[in-house]
Protein backbone atom coordinates (compact mmCIF):
# COMPACT_ATOMS: atom_id res chain seq x y z
CA UNK A 1 0.00 0.00 0.00
CA UNK A 2 1.53 3.17 -0.75
CA UNK A 3 0.77 7.20 0.07
CA UNK A 4 -2.68 7.03 -1.57
CA UNK A 5 -3.78 5.50 1.70
CA UNK A 6 -3.58 8.81 3.25
CA UNK A 7 -5.30 10.95 1.05
CA UNK A 8 -2.13 12.72 -0.51
CA UNK A 9 -3.62 12.23 -3.63
CA UNK A 10 -6.88 13.01 -1.72
CA UNK A 11 -9.50 11.87 -4.15
CA UNK A 12 -12.17 9.16 -4.19
CA UNK A 13 -11.73 6.54 -6.37
CA UNK A 14 -12.41 5.46 -10.50
CA UNK A 15 -15.92 4.90 -9.88
CA UNK A 16 -16.53 3.09 -7.05
CA UNK A 17 -18.51 5.85 -4.69
CA UNK A 18 -19.87 4.78 -1.69
CA UNK A 19 -23.51 3.19 -3.62
CA UNK A 20 -21.42 1.22 -5.95
CA UNK A 21 -19.39 0.05 -2.89
CA UNK A 22 -22.24 -0.85 -1.14
CA UNK A 23 -23.90 -2.40 -4.17
CA UNK A 24 -21.01 -4.56 -4.43
CA UNK A 25 -20.68 -5.73 -0.78
CA UNK A 26 -24.51 -6.26 -0.58
CA UNK A 27 -24.49 -9.26 -3.50
CA UNK A 28 -21.66 -10.81 -1.50
CA UNK A 29 -23.34 -10.24 1.39
CA UNK A 30 -25.88 -12.30 -0.05
CA UNK A 31 -23.88 -15.16 -1.83
CA UNK A 32 -20.93 -14.98 0.62
CA UNK A 33 -21.67 -18.66 2.16
CA UNK A 34 -18.89 -20.69 4.39
CA UNK A 35 -17.32 -18.58 7.11
CA UNK A 36 -14.99 -16.13 7.53
CA UNK A 37 -12.53 -17.66 5.06
CA UNK A 38 -14.61 -18.63 2.52
CA UNK A 39 -15.72 -14.54 2.63
CA UNK A 40 -11.94 -14.01 2.21
CA UNK A 41 -11.93 -16.45 -0.94
CA UNK A 42 -15.15 -14.30 -2.55
CA UNK A 43 -13.24 -10.60 -1.60
CA UNK A 44 -9.97 -12.23 -3.58
CA UNK A 45 -12.40 -13.31 -6.77
CA UNK A 46 -13.87 -10.03 -6.08
CA UNK A 47 -11.26 -7.16 -5.83
CA UNK A 48 -7.74 -9.18 -7.02
CA UNK A 49 -9.12 -11.29 -9.55
CA UNK A 50 -11.55 -9.45 -11.19
CA UNK A 51 -11.32 -5.97 -10.34
CA UNK A 52 -7.98 -5.74 -10.08
CA UNK A 53 -8.07 -3.06 -7.49
CA UNK A 54 -5.33 -5.28 -4.96
CA UNK A 55 -2.64 -7.58 -6.06
CA UNK A 56 -2.33 -10.90 -3.99
CA UNK A 57 0.29 -9.46 -1.82
CA UNK A 58 -1.44 -5.75 -0.75
CA UNK A 59 -4.51 -8.27 -0.72
CA UNK A 60 -2.86 -10.80 1.98
CA UNK A 61 -1.01 -7.77 4.15
CA UNK A 62 -4.69 -6.64 4.75
CA UNK A 63 -5.85 -9.86 5.70
CA UNK A 64 -2.76 -9.97 7.76
CA UNK A 65 -3.84 -6.83 9.83
CA UNK A 66 -7.42 -7.73 10.18
CA UNK A 67 -6.12 -11.12 11.39
CA UNK A 68 -4.11 -9.29 14.09
CA UNK A 69 -6.62 -7.16 15.29
CA UNK A 70 -9.38 -7.96 17.31
CA UNK A 71 -12.61 -8.55 15.66
CA UNK A 72 -14.61 -10.39 12.46
CA UNK A 73 -11.68 -10.55 10.34
CA UNK A 74 -13.98 -10.94 7.27
CA UNK A 75 -15.61 -8.23 7.58
CA UNK A 76 -12.55 -5.84 9.19
CA UNK A 77 -11.30 -6.83 5.63
CA UNK A 78 -14.64 -5.77 3.99
CA UNK A 79 -14.20 -2.27 5.82
CA UNK A 80 -10.65 -1.69 5.39
CA UNK A 81 -11.49 -2.27 1.31
CA UNK A 82 -13.94 0.44 1.73
CA UNK A 83 -11.70 2.78 3.57
CA UNK A 84 -9.19 2.29 0.87
CA UNK A 85 -11.41 3.27 -1.85
CA UNK A 86 -13.46 6.12 -0.77
CA UNK A 87 -12.78 6.87 3.00
CA UNK A 88 -15.18 6.70 5.78
CA UNK A 89 -18.51 6.56 3.73
CA UNK A 90 -16.84 4.04 1.55
CA UNK A 91 -16.14 2.03 4.63
CA UNK A 92 -19.32 2.49 6.18
CA UNK A 93 -21.26 1.30 3.13
CA UNK A 94 -18.56 -1.93 2.49
CA UNK A 95 -20.03 -2.67 6.08
CA UNK A 96 -23.69 -2.34 5.72
CA UNK A 97 -23.95 -4.02 2.03
CA UNK A 98 -21.61 -7.08 3.30
CA UNK A 99 -23.64 -7.06 7.05
CA UNK A 100 -27.00 -5.71 6.32
CA UNK A 101 -28.40 -9.42 4.50
CA UNK A 102 -27.70 -11.97 7.72
CA UNK A 103 -28.68 -9.61 9.89
CA UNK A 104 -32.27 -8.82 8.52
CA UNK A 105 -32.57 -12.41 8.09
CA UNK A 106 -31.63 -13.17 11.85
CA UNK A 107 -33.92 -10.32 12.91
CA UNK A 108 -36.96 -11.70 10.81
CA UNK A 109 -36.23 -15.41 13.00
CA UNK A 110 -35.63 -13.88 15.79
CA UNK A 111 -39.68 -13.11 15.31
CA UNK A 112 -40.29 -16.57 15.21
CA UNK A 113 -40.07 -16.64 10.83
CA UNK A 114 -38.51 -19.68 9.05
CA UNK A 115 -35.60 -18.51 6.90
CA UNK A 116 -35.05 -21.48 5.13
CA UNK A 117 -38.21 -23.61 4.48
CA UNK A 118 -38.71 -26.45 2.04
CA UNK A 119 -36.05 -28.90 0.07
CA UNK A 120 -35.49 -26.71 -2.75
CA UNK A 121 -34.59 -23.18 -0.39
CA UNK A 122 -32.47 -26.25 1.52
CA UNK A 123 -30.74 -27.70 -1.54
CA UNK A 124 -30.01 -24.15 -2.85
CA UNK A 125 -28.29 -23.36 0.33
CA UNK A 126 -26.56 -25.99 0.74
CA UNK A 127 -25.13 -25.76 -3.26
CA UNK A 128 -24.05 -22.17 -1.85
CA UNK A 129 -22.36 -23.75 0.83
CA UNK A 130 -20.51 -26.14 -2.29
CA UNK A 131 -19.69 -23.33 -3.81
CA UNK A 132 -17.78 -21.80 -1.10
CA UNK A 133 -15.04 -25.12 -1.16
CA UNK A 134 -14.59 -24.05 -5.22
CA UNK A 135 -14.33 -20.17 -4.42
CA UNK A 136 -11.75 -20.91 -1.59
CA UNK A 137 -9.72 -23.67 -3.53
CA UNK A 138 -9.88 -21.13 -6.19
CA UNK A 139 -8.33 -18.36 -3.96
CA UNK A 140 -5.91 -20.75 -2.59
CA UNK A 141 -4.59 -21.71 -5.44
CA UNK A 142 -3.74 -17.93 -6.54
CA UNK A 143 -2.55 -16.72 -3.49
CA UNK A 144 0.15 -20.10 -3.70
CA UNK A 145 1.49 -18.91 -6.95
CA UNK A 146 1.67 -15.56 -6.11
CA UNK A 147 2.95 -15.48 -2.34
CA UNK A 148 4.68 -18.71 -2.15
CA UNK A 149 6.93 -18.48 -5.57
CA UNK A 150 10.09 -20.34 -3.53
CA UNK A 151 10.82 -23.66 -1.70
CA UNK A 152 11.49 -21.81 1.67
CA UNK A 153 8.07 -20.14 1.35
CA UNK A 154 5.92 -23.23 0.56
CA UNK A 155 7.77 -24.94 2.86
CA UNK A 156 6.27 -22.51 5.47
CA UNK A 157 3.10 -22.43 4.15
CA UNK A 158 3.05 -26.02 4.69
CA UNK A 159 4.27 -25.81 8.33
CA UNK A 160 1.17 -23.46 9.05
CA UNK A 161 -1.11 -26.10 7.63
CA UNK A 162 0.62 -28.58 9.46
CA UNK A 163 0.40 -26.86 13.19
CA UNK A 164 -3.02 -25.76 12.74
CA UNK A 165 -4.19 -29.19 11.58
CA UNK A 166 -3.53 -30.43 15.05
CA UNK A 167 -3.93 -27.47 17.23
CA UNK A 168 -7.19 -25.79 17.32
CA UNK A 169 -6.90 -23.42 20.20
CA UNK A 170 -8.32 -19.61 19.67
CA UNK A 171 -5.26 -18.03 19.36
CA UNK A 172 -4.03 -20.17 16.91
CA UNK A 173 -3.63 -18.34 13.80
CA UNK A 174 -2.25 -15.25 15.13
CA UNK A 175 0.23 -18.04 16.91
CA UNK A 176 1.09 -18.85 13.73
CA UNK A 177 1.32 -15.52 11.78
CA UNK A 178 3.31 -14.29 13.91
CA UNK A 179 5.38 -17.34 13.42
CA UNK A 180 5.52 -16.75 10.27
CA UNK A 181 6.48 -13.23 10.50
CA UNK A 182 9.92 -14.45 12.27
CA UNK A 183 10.42 -16.41 9.82
CA UNK A 184 10.30 -14.01 7.40
CA UNK A 185 12.28 -11.65 9.16
CA UNK A 186 15.04 -14.06 9.92
CA UNK A 187 15.10 -15.45 6.83
CA UNK A 188 15.43 -12.35 4.67
CA UNK A 189 11.97 -12.69 2.98
CA UNK A 190 10.62 -10.35 -0.03
CA UNK A 191 13.72 -7.74 0.16
CA UNK A 192 13.75 -8.07 -3.18
CA UNK A 193 10.91 -9.08 -4.74
CA UNK A 194 8.17 -7.17 -2.63
CA UNK A 195 7.85 -4.07 -4.16
CA UNK A 196 6.74 -1.42 -1.36
CA UNK A 197 4.12 -0.37 -3.70
CA UNK A 198 1.54 -3.54 -4.26
CA UNK A 199 -0.34 -1.46 -7.10
CA UNK A 200 -3.61 -0.50 -4.75
CA UNK A 201 -5.96 1.44 -6.89
CA UNK A 202 -7.38 4.67 -5.57
CA UNK A 203 -6.97 7.17 -2.93
CA UNK A 204 -9.14 7.50 0.28
CA UNK A 205 -9.48 10.10 2.81
CA UNK A 206 -7.65 8.40 5.39
CA UNK A 207 -5.22 10.74 7.93
CA UNK A 208 -2.39 9.44 9.90
CA UNK A 209 -3.09 11.78 12.76
CA UNK A 210 -6.57 10.48 13.06
CA UNK A 211 -5.28 6.86 13.37
CA UNK A 212 -4.61 6.83 17.44
CA UNK A 213 -7.92 9.11 17.88
CA UNK A 214 -9.55 5.89 16.82
CA UNK A 215 -7.52 3.58 18.84
CA UNK A 216 -8.24 6.05 22.45
CA UNK A 217 -11.69 6.06 21.35
CA UNK A 218 -12.00 2.13 21.14
CA UNK A 219 -9.72 2.00 24.82
CA UNK A 220 -11.74 4.67 26.08
CA UNK A 221 -15.08 2.91 25.15
CA UNK A 222 -13.90 0.05 26.50
CA UNK A 223 -13.28 1.02 30.22
CA UNK A 224 -16.28 4.03 30.28
CA UNK A 225 -18.62 1.39 30.01
CA UNK A 226 -18.59 -0.63 33.35
CA UNK A 227 -18.04 2.46 34.65
CA UNK A 228 -21.25 4.11 33.75
CA UNK A 229 -22.86 0.66 34.70
CA UNK A 230 -21.18 0.93 37.93
CA UNK A 231 -22.62 4.51 38.90
CA UNK A 232 -26.26 3.56 37.30
CA UNK A 233 -26.11 5.38 34.54
CA UNK A 234 -26.99 4.56 30.99
CA UNK A 235 -29.25 1.42 31.97
CA UNK A 236 -30.24 -1.95 29.95
CA UNK A 237 -29.39 0.11 26.87
CA UNK A 238 -25.77 0.84 27.66
CA UNK A 239 -25.26 -2.66 29.48
CA UNK A 240 -26.57 -4.46 25.95
CA UNK A 241 -24.16 -2.49 24.44
CA UNK A 242 -21.43 -2.68 26.76
CA UNK A 243 -21.69 -6.45 27.08
CA UNK A 244 -21.30 -6.71 22.92
CA UNK A 245 -19.25 -4.43 22.54
CA UNK A 246 -16.64 -6.29 25.30
CA UNK A 247 -16.97 -9.72 23.04
CA UNK A 248 -16.00 -7.89 20.19
CA UNK A 249 -12.77 -6.11 21.58
CA UNK A 250 -12.26 -9.26 23.07
CA UNK A 251 -12.15 -12.25 19.90
CA UNK A 252 -9.20 -12.49 17.17
CA UNK A 253 -10.27 -14.14 13.98
CA UNK A 254 -13.70 -13.72 14.55
CA UNK A 255 -16.49 -16.68 13.42
CA UNK A 256 -17.03 -19.09 16.00
CA UNK A 257 -14.40 -17.84 18.43
CA UNK A 258 -16.84 -15.24 19.22
CA UNK A 259 -19.50 -17.82 20.50
CA UNK A 260 -18.18 -18.20 23.99
CA UNK A 261 -18.23 -14.43 24.51
CA UNK A 262 -21.94 -13.98 23.47
CA UNK A 263 -23.05 -16.65 25.59
CA UNK A 264 -21.35 -15.63 28.56
CA UNK A 265 -22.71 -11.63 27.70
CA UNK A 266 -26.39 -12.74 27.08
CA UNK A 267 -27.20 -16.25 28.74
CA UNK A 268 -25.65 -15.69 32.05
CA UNK A 269 -26.92 -12.56 32.93
CA UNK A 270 -30.90 -14.32 31.57
CA UNK A 271 -31.11 -11.74 28.83
CA UNK A 272 -31.60 -15.03 26.34
CA UNK A 273 -32.41 -18.82 27.17
CA UNK A 274 -29.68 -21.35 26.29
CA UNK A 275 -32.70 -23.18 23.96
CA UNK A 276 -32.63 -19.66 22.17
CA UNK A 277 -29.05 -19.04 21.67
CA UNK A 278 -28.51 -22.48 20.13
CA UNK A 279 -31.67 -21.77 17.74
CA UNK A 280 -30.10 -18.82 16.85
CA UNK A 281 -26.79 -20.20 16.32
CA UNK A 282 -28.55 -22.87 14.38
CA UNK A 283 -30.29 -20.80 11.93
CA UNK A 284 -26.70 -18.54 11.91
CA UNK A 285 -25.05 -21.44 10.23
CA UNK A 286 -27.64 -21.73 6.62
CA UNK A 287 -27.22 -18.03 6.33
CA UNK A 288 -24.31 -15.74 3.71
CA UNK A 289 -22.29 -13.00 5.17
CA UNK A 290 -20.51 -12.56 8.61
CA UNK A 291 -21.89 -15.09 12.06
CA UNK A 292 -21.24 -11.56 13.79
CA UNK A 293 -24.48 -10.60 12.56
CA UNK A 294 -25.74 -13.69 15.27
CA UNK A 295 -25.65 -10.69 17.79
CA UNK A 296 -28.86 -8.86 15.60
CA UNK A 297 -30.85 -12.09 16.97
CA UNK A 298 -29.82 -11.89 20.28
CA UNK A 299 -30.42 -8.44 20.93
CA UNK A 300 -33.91 -8.69 19.20
CA UNK A 301 -34.54 -12.12 21.52
CA UNK A 302 -33.23 -10.31 24.69
CA UNK A 303 -36.04 -10.59 27.38
CA UNK A 304 -35.57 -6.94 28.82
CA UNK A 305 -35.63 -3.82 26.62
CA UNK A 306 -34.50 -2.63 23.92
CA UNK A 307 -35.27 -5.29 22.32
CA UNK A 308 -37.00 -6.14 18.94
CA UNK A 309 -35.29 -3.78 15.95
CA UNK A 310 -33.88 -1.61 18.49
CA UNK A 311 -31.91 -4.31 20.66
CA UNK A 312 -30.67 -5.49 17.54
CA UNK A 313 -29.32 -2.41 15.78
CA UNK A 314 -27.73 -1.92 19.63
CA UNK A 315 -26.10 -5.63 19.71
CA UNK A 316 -24.96 -5.10 16.42
CA UNK A 317 -22.89 -2.21 16.57
CA UNK A 318 -21.52 -3.20 19.92
CA UNK A 319 -20.08 -5.97 18.66
CA UNK A 320 -19.21 -4.98 15.07
CA UNK A 321 -17.96 -1.19 16.17
CA UNK A 322 -14.52 -2.38 18.18
CA UNK A 323 -13.37 -4.10 15.13
CA UNK A 324 -14.44 -1.18 13.24
CA UNK A 325 -12.76 1.44 14.78
CA UNK A 326 -9.12 -0.15 15.18
CA UNK A 327 -8.91 -0.98 11.50
CA UNK A 328 -9.40 3.00 11.04
CA UNK A 329 -6.93 3.51 13.34
CA UNK A 330 -4.24 1.04 12.44
CA UNK A 331 -4.40 1.21 8.16
CA UNK A 332 -3.32 4.50 7.66
CA UNK A 333 0.08 3.76 9.21
CA UNK A 334 0.25 0.48 7.79
CA UNK A 335 2.17 2.10 4.26
CA UNK A 336 4.54 3.15 6.58
CA UNK A 337 5.46 0.37 8.20
CA UNK A 338 5.90 -1.95 4.62
CA UNK A 339 8.32 0.30 3.21
CA UNK A 340 11.00 -0.48 6.01
CA UNK A 341 12.96 -3.55 4.01
CA UNK A 342 12.81 -5.87 7.31
CA UNK A 343 9.14 -4.99 7.37
CA UNK A 344 8.58 -6.00 3.93
CA UNK A 345 10.96 -9.76 5.32
CA UNK A 346 8.06 -9.92 8.00
CA UNK A 347 5.17 -9.39 5.69
CA UNK A 348 6.57 -11.74 2.58
CA UNK A 349 6.62 -14.34 5.78
CA UNK A 350 3.11 -13.57 6.76
CA UNK A 351 1.96 -14.12 4.23
CA UNK A 352 3.48 -17.48 2.99
CA UNK A 353 1.51 -18.32 6.93
CA UNK A 354 -1.64 -16.84 5.58
CA UNK A 355 -1.76 -19.44 2.85
CA UNK A 356 -1.13 -21.99 5.54
CA UNK A 357 -4.12 -20.56 7.39
CA UNK A 358 -6.09 -20.53 4.05
CA UNK A 359 -5.29 -24.05 3.16
CA UNK A 360 -5.93 -25.37 6.56
CA UNK A 361 -9.38 -23.56 7.42
CA UNK A 362 -10.26 -25.19 3.36
CA UNK A 363 -10.37 -28.60 4.93
CA UNK A 364 -12.37 -27.09 8.04
CA UNK A 365 -14.93 -25.86 7.89
CA UNK A 366 -15.15 -25.12 4.14
CA UNK A 367 -14.83 -28.78 2.96
CA UNK A 368 -15.98 -30.63 6.12
CA UNK A 369 -19.33 -28.25 5.98
CA UNK A 370 -20.18 -28.02 2.52
CA UNK A 371 -18.84 -31.52 0.88
CA UNK A 372 -21.21 -34.05 2.49
CA UNK A 373 -21.45 -36.47 -0.36
CA UNK A 374 -19.85 -37.68 -4.09
CA UNK A 375 -22.66 -35.62 -5.88
CA UNK A 376 -21.78 -32.76 -3.89
CA UNK A 377 -17.78 -33.05 -4.61
CA UNK A 378 -18.99 -33.80 -7.95
CA UNK A 379 -20.37 -30.30 -8.50
CA UNK A 380 -17.61 -28.32 -6.41
CA UNK A 381 -15.43 -29.85 -8.74
CA UNK A 382 -17.41 -28.29 -12.12
CA UNK A 383 -17.28 -24.88 -9.81
CA UNK A 384 -14.14 -25.39 -9.88
CA UNK A 385 -13.38 -25.34 -13.26
CA UNK A 386 -15.36 -22.80 -14.63
CA UNK A 387 -13.79 -20.79 -12.41
CA UNK A 388 -10.27 -21.70 -12.90
CA UNK A 389 -10.13 -23.15 -16.07
CA UNK A 390 -12.88 -21.93 -18.34
CA UNK A 391 -13.09 -18.73 -15.89
CA UNK A 392 -16.64 -17.93 -16.13
CA UNK A 393 -18.27 -14.71 -14.89
CA UNK A 394 -18.76 -15.69 -10.90
CA UNK A 395 -22.38 -14.93 -11.35
CA UNK A 396 -23.55 -17.78 -13.64
CA UNK A 397 -21.09 -20.22 -11.09
CA UNK A 398 -23.20 -18.56 -8.18
CA UNK A 399 -26.45 -19.36 -10.24
CA UNK A 400 -25.49 -23.13 -11.95
CA UNK A 401 -24.16 -24.17 -8.48
CA UNK A 402 -27.75 -23.06 -6.43
CA UNK A 403 -29.49 -24.19 -9.39
CA UNK A 404 -28.03 -28.16 -8.71
CA UNK A 405 -28.16 -27.37 -5.10
CA UNK A 406 -31.73 -26.59 -4.83
CA UNK A 407 -32.51 -29.52 -7.80
CA UNK A 408 -30.90 -31.81 -5.96
CA UNK A 409 -32.36 -31.00 -2.55
CA UNK A 410 -35.85 -31.20 -4.55
CA UNK A 411 -35.01 -35.55 -5.70
CA UNK A 412 -33.77 -36.14 -2.53
CA UNK A 413 -29.64 -36.57 -3.61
Amino acid sequence: MDARLNGEEGGASNGAGPMALFLIFLRLGLTSFGGPVAHLGYFRTEFVARRRWFSDASYADLVALCQFLPGPASSQVGFAIGLIRNGWPGGIMAWAGFTLPSAVLMLVFAHGANVVEGPFAEGVIGGLKILAVAVVGHALLGMGRSLCPDRPRLALALAALLLLSVWHAPLAQIVVIGIGAAVGLASGFGRKDVPVSTGVAGGTALVRTWGPAWILLTVAIFVAGPLLLTFGVGGQGLALFDAFFRAGSLVFGGGHVVLPLLKSAVVGPGWVTPEQFLAGYGAAQALPGPLFTFAAFLGASAGPEPNGIAGALVALAGVSLPGLLLVAGFLPFWDRFRAWPAARSVLAGVNAAVVGVLAAAFHDPVFVGGIRDPLDFAIASVAFFALVVWRLPVWWVVAGTALAGGLSGVAGL
